[in-house]
């Protein structure tokens, strides 16, 4: 079931309880102890549609903030503006599920040390934001080719503007699951875990051998990293490594990288 739906099913369900209860005469007078039951009955209904963890906290506040908007009397005009700019920044994350997630620096270093030194290396970057790792990344590697591909226009358009004195980054918008893989030696994905699976099962039809498939925070659910590396910063990030097409067939120098913990 699309995300958008259960979100609708368990608003819905909130306020049908809600309706019941307040029928009932067991709740106190007044409108706030309804609210509670609502926001309280949409966060059920979304644990019992198995929604994404964070769906849950949205529903739990989304009744009661918008009922203290309005009795703030904001001008109709803001609640527009508002949204204008989610919508730039966020685009389809409702329909998707990846959020924004910005890289930082310690990442693209550890990004960097993955490269080999050899020979220039054409890297992706799928949903690449402000291009907070594309542009240490290449300042990094001059010699290699960054690109990256972002679908919000917000994010796509700071990111050319941030990176226009940067002749080694290309920037694209557009959808990164239209786009083919198969000529990239590496494809760095800072995600979640929902998209994870087709991921996984795109990079291993269309990367070639020896190419490597980075991953951000979330892991690939039942496959074993070839690699982890620890990035040291202050959230602990790791970086899961996978050849989804296996490793690169001799003499092709292979992607230098730390063992994962037993």
């Amino acid at each position: 079931m699309p995300p958008a739906l259960k979100a609708l099913l368990a608003q819905l369900a909130g306020c049908l309880l809600a309706f019941a209860v307040a029928r009932s005469g067991v709740l106190p007078t007044g409108l706030w102890p309804l609210i509670v039951v609502q926001a309280v009955g949409a966060t059920g209904a979304a644990i019992a549609l198995r929604s994404a963890p964070w769906w849950r906290w949205i529903h739990l506040g989304f009744t009661p903030l918008v009922v203290g908007a309005l009795q703030l009397g904001i001008a109709p005009g803001w609640y527009l503006a508002a949204f204008v700019v989610f919508a730039l920044v966020y685009w389809s994350s409702f329909r998707t599920q990846v959020p924004l997630f910005l890289s930082n620096p310690q990442t693209a270093a550890a990004v960097a040390e993955l490269l080999p030194r050899d020979f220039p290396t054409r890297l992706l970057d799928l949903g690449s934001g402000t291009g907070a790792l594309l542009r240490p990344l290449a300042r990094l590697r001059p010699d290699c080719r960054c690109e990256g591909i972002e679908s919000a226009p917000a994010p796509y358009l700071l990111s050319c503007l941030l990176s226009r004195r940067q002749p080694n980054i290309a920037l694209a918008r557009g959808d990164f699951w239209k786009l083919p893989w198969t000529d990239y030696d590496l494809v760095y994905a800072f995600l979640s875990p929902v998209p994870m699976a087709d991921v996984w099962r795109k990079a291993s039809e269309e990367l070639r051998p020896g190419s490597l498939l980075v991953s951000n925070s979330f892991p690939v659910e039942g496959i074993t990293p070839d690699a982890v590396v620890e990035v040291p910063d202050r959230r602990h990030t790791r970086l899961y490594l996978y050849h989804p097409a296996g490793p690169a067939p001799a003499p092709r120098p292979t992607f230098r990288a730390t063992p994962p913990a037993a």
